[in-house]
């Protein structure tokens, strides 16, 4: 690209992707959706006691300042006008609970991350006060079941067990949010008129959000005795929040004045950014976790096979609401971080996936990574992770390719529960996110769906969909989403290679396994195993 054409590409559109393991800074074209510069800084993730996972907010909004400023020094080097970047939008890991002080701008307490599993006694307790302890009670407002995973039961233990939070709800100094509301609050000015919001698709992660009414529901602040004044207000998908605001940490006072208009949770970025507009398409993103959503289009589709409701976007203040059937699944590359990290077999994840391409099979052994216990379509929370099936052959390679196979499987167990519910099979898997990059995982994947995988060859979804509506978004409008606009994706296609009955037989195999995995840890288990 000459340096002319580089300095006259026209719009960009900034986005801001906060994940579970690395927060990123992106750059695209508005007229061709090209990514032209980006920057990643990974994030530390604390486990301070078993089963608990934090993280610290002023961490995650360094990480995010550090990737602004240097995606905008890479600009420059690549002679691109960083002043062609008309909007910002933001998506983040969802669920993940944070609360701080309005007046000093500090978080109360580190972020409790969706993974978390302390409040497991939270939800036990709060379970004795429904009629038949029925999980799905909430089912028909909220479209999710009782759990660990939900917002409100974190925020609900924040309150009951850290005394300065409780001691700044009492003085009126204290607010909630997600992660996107503590970016937008703290990249709009903070303490000095931050905007406190969040937009439907996260609101309706949490727990006390009615997904019909698009409101705060009175009646669940009750039940969990949230006070509703610490919560954001409720914005649309894609509308200018606020400004960006020039901060001491941005050298080159980089993006400030700009809108930021687009806010989107990270799995409903990922359907925008793969195009998944019509009713019945739908999308799998492979990061930490794993997340199919299927677009049910403007209508609320109620699961009977474990999939929770969920809002897929609200593309403008005016625009309609459409909705998401989605199947979540707690451990994806967070297996491959764990044999890294925890079991030391691998320094690199892709050494996870060469060591996994050495054997070919996992000869017999199967991993259920349970470590936050079985999300969807099981809702387990007394599951713990097991490998099985092992013998004396069994080496380091079967483990790491057993662990591939294990988020094949979920992925399985997810889409069979879709294709229930949806009564219509997808004929093929749109996929996304970090671990499609590795091959192996794919062509295991279409063996063991029986089913081709397509992976377009620009992966950066996510970021792409906060992009595009924050592009889109009223007062900006340099993205059209437009069906006939829409830049047609290139994509690589992965064939099933395996006959289907070897493939119906390592998935039986693999039930099997998951069914061992369960009711092995109960809140009142002797310090859960732990010394004191």
């Amino acid at each position: 690209m000459a340096a002319s054409e580089r300095t006259a590409l026209g719009p960009l559109v900034g986005a801001i992707d906060q994940g579970t393991s690395s927060s990123r800074f992106l750059v695209f074209n508005a007229k061709t959706a090209e990514l032209l510069s980006h920057h990643q800084v990974e994030i530390q993730q604390k486990f301070p006691r078993e089963g608990w996972v934090e993280q610290d907010p002023k961490e995650i909004l360094n990480s995010v300042y550090e990737c602004v400023e240097r995606t905008c020094e890479k600009m420059k080097q690549l002679n691109i006008n960083i002043a062609n970047i008309r909007a910002i939008g933001v998506t983040n890991q969802r669920e993940t609970t944070v609360v701080w002080d309005k007046t000093t701008g500090e978080p109360l307490y580190n972020a409790i991350v969706w993974l978390d599993l302390r409040t497991q006694s939270t939800v036990e307790r709060l379970l004795k006060r429904i009629p038949g302890k029925n999980k799905t009670f909430s089912k028909f407002k909220t479209g999710l079941p009782l759990s660990t995973y939900f917002s409100a039961v974190k925020l609900r233990w924040l309150l009951d067990n850290v005394e300065e939070i409780r001691k700044a709800v009492e003085e009126k100094r204290a607010m909630f949010g997600t992660i996107d509301s503590w970016l937008i609050w703290s990249l709009t000015g903070g303490k000095n008129g931050g905007i406190h919001c969040t937009d439907v698709t996260n609101a309706s992660r949490t727990m006390l959000f009615n997904i019909h009414s698009l409101e705060w529901d009175p009646e669940l602040c009750k039940f969990f005795d949230i006070p509703m004044e610490i919560l954001p207000s409720v914005r649309s998908s894609s509308e200018i929040y606020g400004l960006m605001v020039c901060f001491p940490v941005f050298k080159s006072g980089a993006l400030t004045g700009v809108p930021i208009s687009g806010c989107l949770g990270d799995q409903s970025a990922a359907l925008v950014g793969q195009m998944c507009f019509r009713d019945g398409q739908a999308k799998n993103t492979y990061g930490t976790g794993c997340f199919l959503l299927c677009n049910t289009g403007q209508k609320s589709v109620f699961s009977e096979h474990g999939l929770i409701t969920t809002i897929a976007y609200k593309m403008g203040r005016d625009k309609p609401v459409f909705y998401a059937l989605e199947g979540s699944v707690a451990i994806a590359g967070a297996v491959v971080r764990w044999l890294r990290d925890n079991l030391g077999i691998a320094r690199t994840s892709q050494e996870v996936e060469k060591l996994a391409a050495d054997v070919g099979t996992s000869y017999g052994c199967y991993f259920v990574p349970a470590f936050s216990g079985l999300y969807a379509p099981y809702w387990e929370p007394s599951a713990r992770g097991i490998i099985c099936g092992l013998t004396q052959f069994t080496n380091k390679k079967h483990i790491a390719f057993a662990a591939l196979e294990a988020v094949c499987f979920q992925t399985r167990e997810i889409l069979d529960a879709m294709n229930k519910d949806c009564g219509i099979p997808l004929s093929q898997l749109q996929v996304d996110g970090g671990m499609t990059n590795n091959k192996i995982l794919m062509q295991l994947q279409s063996d063991i769906l029986c089913i081709p995988v397509v992976k377009p060859s620009m992966p950066e979804t996510t970021a792409l969909g906060a992009a595009m509506a924050a592009g889109a978004a009223e007062g900006v409008g340099v993205w059209s989403l437009n069906p006939g606009d829409l830049t047609a994706v290139t994509c690589e296609r992965f064939e099933p290679q395996i006959n289907p009955e070897e493939s119906e037989y390592r998935y039986a195999r693999w039930k099997k396994a998951v069914m061992k995995s369960m009711g092995w840890e109960t809140s009142d288990s002797p310090s859960n195993g732990k010394s004191k």
